[in-house]
């Protein structure tokens, strides 16, 4: 619960700081700009607000760890990520999208610190605890901070601990371990194929290299 505060205000601070410029930038995301993946946060501060409130009386499906699980690499073809580009082309203003994230972010801060960690909700068909949701979000945060501030080397960069929580839950889901010589970023940004791995980094990472990417879904 406290990464996914500390995880989640992070970023909306980066946000903030943005200049119009940078909104401009190419996110770490392929195809989207740093303005279309703000979108996409703003309807992911969404989300958690809509699971926080869809309690379940029924036994939970999946835990922290579960809740995500290695996809097809994308394509580029999704409608929902066209949908983004479009609607945050249709903010216009810059300002309008920080204010929506700014808005919808902070309200879902609220009730991510008011949740109650037993509680049982449902998402995507499936149920959870609040605890575990909130946990599994740290994975998502800490991973699109990433993509925020990759070519914004002045941005608020992600919390160390939240980087740290999100490489140990990607080697869980993935059943591997990253060596050591990796940081915690480039774990995360190598194993998600958000970059490819250098020649040294192939080096070390010996036989994983050929499992990688492991994209999060």
């Amino acid at each position: 619960m406290d990464l996914f505060a500390s995880s989640w205000a992070a970023l909306l601070r980066a946000v903030a700081d943005l200049t119009d410029h940078d909104f401009e930038q190419p996110s770490g995301c392929a195809g989207w700009l740093v303005r279309d993946l703000v979108c996409h946060l703003v309807i992911d501060a969404q989300d958690v607000l809509i699971t926080l409130v869809t309690p379940v009386d029924a036994e939970p499906t999946r835990n922290a760890v579960t809740y995500w699980s290695v996809v097809e690499p994308p394509t580029g073809e999704d409608p929902l990520d066209a949908l983004i580009v479009r609607l945050a082309a249709a903010y216009g203003d810059p300002a309008l999208l920080k204010f929506h994230l700014d808005d919808v972010g902070s309200a879902a801060g609220r009730a991510a610190a008011l949740a109650d960690p037993a509680l049982r909700v449902g998402t995507q068909e499936q149920v959870i605890t609040a605890g575990d949701y909130l946990d599994a979000y740290v994975v998502e945060w800490s991973l699109h901070h990433l993509d925020l501030v990759v070519n914004l080397p002045s941005a608020v960069p992600p919390p160390p601990e939240s980087l740290a929580r999100a490489r140990a839950m990607l080697e869980q889901i993935a059943g591997v371990t990253f060596p050591n010589s990796f940081s915690d970023a480039d774990a995360l940004r190598v194993g998600t194929g958000r970059r490819p791995a250098t020649e040294a980094e192939r080096t070390a990472l010996g036989d994983l290299a050929s499992k990688l990417p492991l994209p999060l879904g």
